[in-house]
């Protein structure tokens, strides 16, 4: 790493720079063992495996890893790990919607998610499906991690140690969970929850410590019975908050992230942390996502928006690109977004490499292109905006196809090759989906004013004599001459782009014309021209 590197990550506003800053001052010179020697920093994301992923995951997932990575260049290079972990031992309390066999997890409600058998009869469980769901779906992004379940470290007993401390700590634990809770919550409220040894069961019971070191809890069994029984060994699963305590304590996290839904858990899992002889991690709490009218997303209201969906309409690049923007700002999640998203992503991108380093540390571009060990490929540069590309297949209509696409690219592309743009390609492609669904059904043009009718001619005029090489920013001229003519009663500039769009493209917005006529051409152009003065 460069001094001026090195120098520009000491100051750097950026947040995963902020972010990895908080770290660094918890481990001056690096984490150390108790032999002094330099050990990797702990991150960790957590996921509920009772559902499949999904943008959140995702989203957890690519901002740690931005202040992984960050740290790892604030520091010159000291070790990190980033642990995704399953909290797979909880017990299903609801069966998903999305679950087309949903008879085989009714009749396992309660039971914990790794031990119930999985509909899709694919996997040994539910919850292996769904992890399995988990690691695809983070490798398909080349995330670097490693993946950590619940259940696995809990049937193991390598949380045996860390559930015998949890039973030493009983009261202090339950003093600091009392006062949060409401008054008949409290009367069953137990840090431990028992995993019946009738049904197997995650029980919610009042339970008592019976022999701590030997790991003996009393409580009352399904059948009525007050039994004794141990809470090693997979016979037990801790309450949420007081889990995510253990898990910190137990695994030496050092850094985790949440949402401003968890506030109050990371304030109380944090006491229970100290309790427990631990350390609450650094960690950054973001705002939740908002639907386009500004309303919280719900799972349950289906007001979101699915990575696929994104991926379908805009590339991994700009969802990384919007997610890395303020995660301390509530942000909207919606269709609408994905086009500037994309065209700002490669905005970022072609300033990088003219950037002093100090500014390109501020740049979204250079967080992502590290996140996950870039090593180059396509130019920085994308030929096309992907705004143009949706104004183009708009004019073409719902039915235009991928080659079609190309063969107007061949107007404005160099070398306009697929296979020589795969970024632009895959655009082109996911231009097509969103025409199909939501511009070309929206799409409608209007009868221009008499005014404009003459502006237009007016442009179709000095269109027929361009010379065959004119360039975009030729064409943008004649269209800025004509709108300033007084001839034509603009009163600005705005309102005679505002005519050229709702005419000749049926919109409301629309790109720089002369872009848009060089791409799409100065005859078809013409053919819109006449097409609109013709009513």
């Amino acid at each position: 790493m460069t001094d001026a590197l090195h120098t520009a990550a000491q100051i750097s506003k950026a947040w995963p720079f902020e972010e990895a800053r908080k770290i660094a001052k918890r481990f001056p010179g690096g984490k150390r063992d108790g032999a002094g020697n330099l050990v990797p920093v702990l991150f960790e994301t957590g996921y509920g495996p009772s559902g499949l992923p999904h943008i959140g995951t995702f989203q957890e997932v690519l901002r740690t890893t931005l202040v992984r990575r960050a740290y790892e260049t604030l520091t010159g290079g000291h070790p990190t790990r980033l642990v995704a972990f399953s909290d797979d031992m909880d017990g299903l309390r609801k069966v998903p919607d999305n679950i087309e066999n949903k008879a085989v997890l009714e009749a396992h409600l309660g039971h914990p998610l790794s031990r119930i058998p999985d509909p899709f009869g694919t996997h040994e469980s539910f919850a292996h499906h769904n992890n399995a769901m988990l690691r695809a779906f983070l490798d398909q992004f080349g995330f670097d991690y490693e993946f950590v379940s619940a259940s696995d470290r809990y049937n193991a007993g390598e949380f045996d140690d860390a559930l015998r401390n949890v039973l030493r700590n009983w009261q202090a634990i339950m003093n600091i969970m009392l006062p949060t809770l409401r008054e008949e919550r409290r009367k069953t409220y137990s840090p431990v929850l028992p995993v019946s040894p009738t049904n197997g069961q995650v029980l919610q019971v009042p339970v008592e410590v019976v022999d701590a070191d030997a790991g003996i809890v009393r409580f009352e069994d399904v059948t009525g019975e007050v039994i004794e029984h141990t809470v090693l060994g997979g016979w037990s699963k801790l309450q949420w908050k007081v889990d995510w305590a253990m898990r910190w304590v137990a695994l030496g996290v050092d850094y985790e992230m949440c949402g401003k839904d968890l506030t109050d858990s990371v304030t109380q899992s944090g006491r229970i942390a100290q309790v427990l002889g631990g350390r609450r991690p650094e960690g950054l709490i973001y705002e939740l996502f908002l639907d386009e009218k500004g309303e919280k997303i719900s799972k349950s209201k289906g007001n979101g928006l699915t990575i696929e969906q994104w991926l379908e309409y805009g590339s991994d690049e700009s969802l990384s690109f919007y997610l890395f923007r303020d995660p301390k700002s509530a942000k909207s999640l919606h269709v609408g977004i994905i086009p500037r998203a994309v065209d700002e992503y490669w905005q970022f991108r072609e300033k990088l490499p003219e950037q002093p380093v100090e500014q390109q540390l501020g740049n979204p571009v250079w967080h992502l292109l590290r996140a996950n060990g870039y090593a180059g490929g396509e130019g920085d540069k994308l030929p096309v905006t992907y705004g143009l590309l949706l104004n183009l297949v708009g004019v073409l209509g719902a039915g235009a196809s991928r080659d079609q696409v190309w063969s107007y690219l061949g107007n404005y592309v160099e070398n306009a090759d697929p296979a020589a743009h795969p970024a632009l390609d895959g655009l082109v492609t996911r231009a097509l989906a969103y025409n199909r669904d939501f511009i070309a059904p929206t799409l409608v043009r209007r009868k221009p004013e008499a005014n404009e009718a003459q502006a237009l001619m007016a442009l179709d005029t000095a269109l027929a004599v361009m010379s065959a090489d004119a360039t975009a920013e030729d064409l943008q001229n004649i269209v800025y001459e004509i709108g300033k003519n007084p001839d034509f009663a603009f009163e600005t500039l705005r309102d005679w782009f505002k005519c050229l769009y709702e005419t000749l493209l049926g919109s409301a917005q629309g790109p720089r014309m002369g872009s848009f006529i060089a791409l799409y051409g100065v005859g078809n152009t013409r053919k819109l021209i006449a097409e609109a003065l013709a009513g």
